[in-house]
């Protein structure tokens, strides 16, 4: 089986690189925020996936430490992928899609509530505005039917 890259494939590709990035990130209406900085290496598998294996500082002093997969399914149209990280159990399973522009990929997602008592629904959004720039924020569905953002992070490639 051999698959041909599709345009949402060279979409993923421009995440590809170095990076270092800046996350502020609140865990709860009355938790404070949390800042913290890290780095990205981001590669292609065939220019069809792109990995991201990250490292975040950590409160206390830790280190945190993330992988991300992403890639496109002709077959369903939709962007599908995996997050995991060195600090929590949960795995993320991601199905996304670009918006009409082009520009911001919407995945969307489940797992616990930040009270660990229920399942919610959570989307992490990429943007990436030119070459040495992405974004991304995270964001839960509350009770009330608004999403509330807990996590923004800004990339700026090195490499």
């Amino acid at each position: 089986m051999h698959e041909t890259p599709q345009s949402q494939h060279e979409w993923l590709a421009r995440m590809v690189g170095k990076w270092t990035c800046e996350m502020e990130c609140s865990m709860g209406p009355d938790q404070p925020p949390i800042k913290s900085t890290g780095t990205e290496e981001t590669h292609t598998l065939g220019g069809l996936w792109v990995v991201s294996c990250g490292t975040m500082s950590m409160p206390g002093g830790d280190e945190g430490k993330s992988m991300m997969t992403l890639g496109f399914s002709p077959r369903s149209g939709k962007f599908v992928g995996s997050f995991h990280a060195s600090m929590m159990t949960q795995q993320w399973i991601y199905c996304g899609s670009l918006d009409e522009s082009g520009k911001i990929l919407t995945l969307d997602t489940e797992g616990l509530n930040f009270t660990q008592t229920a399942l919610a629904r959570y989307q992490d959004v990429i943007e990436i505005p030119s070459a040495d720039v992405r974004t991304m924020y995270s964001q839960i569905l509350q009770e009330d039917g608004t999403w509330l953002r807990f996590m923004n992070m800004t990339y700026r490639r090195i490499g």
